[in-house]
């Protein structure tokens, strides 16, 4: 016996639904700006956008999913839009394109990597069936994971500035006076993967293993798919938090208070070491 009907679904599609999806776009949008969490806005431009994007994504689908080539430009048009939106969180405005390339490297590298490298051991066939859901996926959480760490990493640098200071004056560069401070920022943003994995199942039945069993798929077959997409996104987001740690430290993000308070750092570092070696009778 099935456990469900190969028609079945989460919830029932039509009108209810429909209207019940814009009443929670509301909500989002007014408990946002009644808590001033300054996000109203983009959660209701988020709502829109998810709606428009969703409604196109099936044509492109059609046009791209069966031609290799086809479906190898449509994820790097997905790197380049999950780049510039991690770029522009990170930068808190419209990003530079510097710091664009810069985000691509944490948020696009490590997925493409794991894609090659599973597609190499023929676990991954190459086709856009399989290869655009597990891209979209990585990248997806590889962009968030960027986010979180690349502000994390910003936000501590400045708050934290006169340890960098101190480092310096001690003799550590500029990389090595930020980099632990980057570290322990960033290791924040793979908290969510690492807890979502660890419950999962118990506390997090996942949308992946509830898809394919309502479509027809064996429990234990859905059970490897969904263990599969936990553990690359475990590994995906370790080494996006490791990169973006990386590329804070070096400054390259371009935070304006971030590279200010480093120049003044290196100064006060400078007119430090200079007083330590002047003779006794210039002081």
């Amino acid at each position: 016996m099935a456990l469900v009907d190969g028609n079945s679904t989460m919830v029932n599609i039509g009108l209810p639904l429909g209207i019940g999806i814009v009443v929670l776009a509301v909500v989002a949008v007014l408990v946002n700006r009644w808590g001033s969490t300054g996000h109203a806005r983009d959660a209701g431009i988020a709502s829109v956008r998810a709606a428009l994007q969703l409604a196109a994504l099936a044509g492109v689908l059609t046009l791209v999913i069966d031609r290799l080539w086809a479906t190898v430009l449509f994820l790097v048009l997905m790197s380049a839009v999950a780049a510039w939106t991690s770029a522009s969180r990170i930068a808190k405005r419209r990003p530079a394109w510097s710091v664009v390339a810069t985000c691509w490297v944490p948020v696009a590298l490590p997925t493409f990597v794991v894609l090659a490298g599973l597609a190499a051991l023929g676990a991954l066939p190459l086709d856009g069936f399989a290869l655009i859901p597990s891209a979209g996926i990585m990248l997806g959480n590889a962009m968030t994971t960027t986010t979180l760490a690349g502000r994390r990493c910003l936000e501590e640098l400045v708050a934290r500035r006169g340890e960098v200071e101190a480092a310096l004056s001690l003799g550590f560069d500029d990389v090595e006076a930020r980099t632990e401070i980057c570290r322990e920022a960033s290791a924040t943003a793979l908290l969510p993967a690492i807890d979502q994995t660890k419950s999962v199942g118990i506390v997090v039945i996942p949308g992946a293993f509830v898809g394919m069993v309502l479509g027809g798929a064996s429990v234990v077959d859905a059970a490897i798919m969904q263990l599969y997409v936990m553990i690359s996104i475990l590994a995906v987001g370790a080494v996006a938090t490791v990169l973006t740690s990386g590329l804070a430290a070096r400054g390259r993000f371009e935070a304006k208070d971030t590279s200010t308070s480093t120049s003044a750092s290196k100064a006060a570092s400078k007119a430090t070491s200079a007083a330590k070696s002047a003779p006794a009778g210039r002081r």
